[in-house]
């Protein structure tokens, strides 16, 4: 870019130089007119194939930020958003319900004992496990803002934004019969010939001044409260009226 602007700034130069010398008297040259008309278009020439040149950089750099943006949203082994992107979103979503005090609902998801799973087929099979039931959970969400996001482990949150009690249960009957349907042999299961699941389930009105981290601590408890009750269900939980 530099070679063109010196380039440029050179014929420009030369240019007034001659202008000059006509107003003074000098023999005008239609020659020299023709010159540097050529060498102008020359540089416009090679000015565009650089500017293409770098719109097509600038064009493939802003795919590959939005591709590598994606990625750091999605957990490497089951492709579902990970831990991260549900903090983030959840930081969102509370400052837009909270404007209305509008309820929002929480599903914490646990495979039913998933160690023992792996330790009777391998971790190579239990990594096949979490990647089928990730998807089994997502295939059950239907609305754009739901979303499901591996939070570590074996353990999974789906977040449902304007969702009432009503529909947070629906939600936990539907993901826990989708799984169950999967079949998936569980030998070591005390509950089950197949792998189940348990869910706890929040929901609550967002206030302005709450912490969703909160809404998160309650479904983990009625998670809790699911597999100590005999796993394979679900418990739910009101937000605003814990204790």
């Amino acid at each position: 870019m530099e070679d063109i602007y010196g380039n440029e700034q050179r014929i420009l130069d030369e240019a007034q130089l001659r202008i000059k010398a006509v107003k003074s008297g000098a023999e005008y040259d239609f020659g020299d007119y023709i010159f540097i008309v050529k060498e102008y278009r020359k540089i416009l020439r090679h000015l565009r194939r650089t500017t293409k040149i770098a719109d097509s950089i600038s064009n493939k750099l802003h795919v590959d930020n939005l591709e590598l943006n994606e990625k750091v949203h999605l957990d490497a082994l089951t492709g579902i958003y990970n831990r991260r992107y549900m903090e983030e979103s959840l930081s969102r979503i509370k400052k837009s319900l909270s404007r209305s005090s509008d309820v929002l609902s929480i599903l914490m998801l646990d495979i039913d004992f998933f160690k023992g799973y792996n330790d009777t087929y391998g971790h190579a099979a239990g990594d096949v496990c979490l990647k089928t039931i990730a998807e089994a959970i997502d295939n059950s969400l239907f609305r754009p803002d739901d979303f499901v996001a591996r939070y570590g482990g074996e353990e999974f949150i789906i977040v449902l934004p304007n969702t009432c009690k009503n529909g947070a249960c629906h939600m936990a009957k539907k993901i826990i019969k989708n799984i169950g349907h999967l079949k998936i042999p569980h030998e070591k299961s005390e509950i089950a010939t197949h792998v189940t699941v348990s869910i706890g389930a929040a929901t609550g009105h967002v206030e302005r001044h709450g912490k969703i981290d909160e809404y998160v601590e309650c479904a983990d408890t009625a998670l809790y409260t699911a597999k100590n009750s005999g796993r394979n269900r679900y418990i739910h939980k009101n937000f605003n009226e814990r204790g």
